[in-house]
């Protein structure tokens, strides 16, 4: 039984659940609380013993020499509430966060597929056979914001291939422009105030070398489900003022923090037919990338239009269009 319907994208059916947010609106930055409680997550003694082992095998990598995960600490989703604000109806987010770290991700995350001593799996336990939102949090040690980014100087849209090297199930895919996951080390100031937008600047900062002093418009669009490897998604729209593809290329030889996380890079003009023409012809996708590239198309319409919601039927006519013409092959 499927309980949450998946996006779907120029005839492709991804693995992403689309939970908030159709591109036409974004949430406004004063109408997302991030609640965090000092409190760690806790697995059933059974999946405490697969954590061992992970922890153990990075020591002895690490030891050797060899290539190996290291752990940081991030955070588990306890609850994610959306609402309405109670005069405009404007999209309102509670985020509910408690301490977990890297390796709490891999326990679940690398072994979905295990069987447990009841002879389920946590696949079929808690993502097939019930709601995945009813999942506890130790399913969810993982909060990834993605980043769409669009260059203003010459309106063209970026895509990433994410690096052989970078550690989960999203290695040698095509995925966001940028995307981190939410980590305490980084993104938990002394306030004790997580915020999204924050981390999303982080993001452009680490992984494409765009500073918070560049001219940046960033909207937060909305909330996926990746169903295939149960990570929630944050959906940013970032449009760069004043760059261009050739600034962007340009900084990048000079040097990226994050730099070994992708291994190229593939821009297309930002209009709806040629971004959908470039998610049809390119394989491997991570799971939630398309939705959130669909999502700014979206708004990048209704923008246009003054805001005009039902602009988004222009990037359902471009769709039909792109179907139509790969389907009498003359693409």
């Amino acid at each position: 039984m499927s309980y949450r319907d998946r996006f779907s994208i120029v005839g492709q059916l991804t693995d992403c659940h689309l939970y908030e947010g159709d591109g036409t609106r974004p949430i406004k930055e004063e109408n997302v609380r991030v609640l965090y409680t000092n409190r760690r997550v806790q697995f059933p003694d059974e999946l405490g013993l697969w954590r061992r082992e992970i922890e153990d095998e990075e020591a002895r990598k690490q030891a050797a020499g060899e290539p190996y995960r290291w752990n940081n600490p991030r955070f588990a989703v306890e609850s994610l509430v959306v609402s309405r604000t109670h005069t405009r109806e404007e999209p309102q987010v509670t985020l509910s966060l408690i301490d977990a770290d890297y390796y709490d991700f891999l326990t679940t995350s690398l072994n979905l597929g295990r069987t447990l001593k009841n002879g389920s799996t946590l696949r079929k336990q808690y993502l097939e056979d019930a709601d995945p939102l009813d999942a506890p949090p130790w399913m969810f040690c993982s909060l990834g914001v993605n980043v769409e980014v669009e260059t203003g100087k010459d309106s063209r849209m970026l895509f990433s291939h994410r690096s052989a090297k970078v550690a989960g199930p999203n290695a040698s895919r095509w995925n966001s422009s940028a995307n981190e996951g939410l980590a305490a080390n980084h993104d938990l100031p002394a306030s004790g105030e997580i915020s999204l937008h924050q981390v999303a600047h982080r993001a452009l900062r680490e992984e494409l070398a765009v500073q918070t002093s560049d001219n940046v418009d960033l909207e937060l669009l909305g909330f996926g489900l990746d169903l295939l490897n149960n990570q929630w998604s944050v959906f940013f729209r970032a449009v760069l003022g004043d760059l261009g593809e050739e600034d962007l290329r340009a900084r990048w030889s000079h040097g990226i923090e994050d730099k070994w996380e992708h291994d190229r890079y593939a821009f297309t003009p930002s209009d709806p037919e040629s971004v959908l023409s470039f998610i049809h012809e390119t394989p491997m996708w991570a799971p939630c990338a398309p939705a959130l590239f669909y999502l700014a198309l979206v708004r990048g319409a209704v923008r246009a239009r003054n805001d005009d919601p039902a602009a988004r039927l222009v990037v359902e006519e471009a769709e039909r269009r792109v179907l139509d013409r790969h389907r009498h092959g003359d693409a």
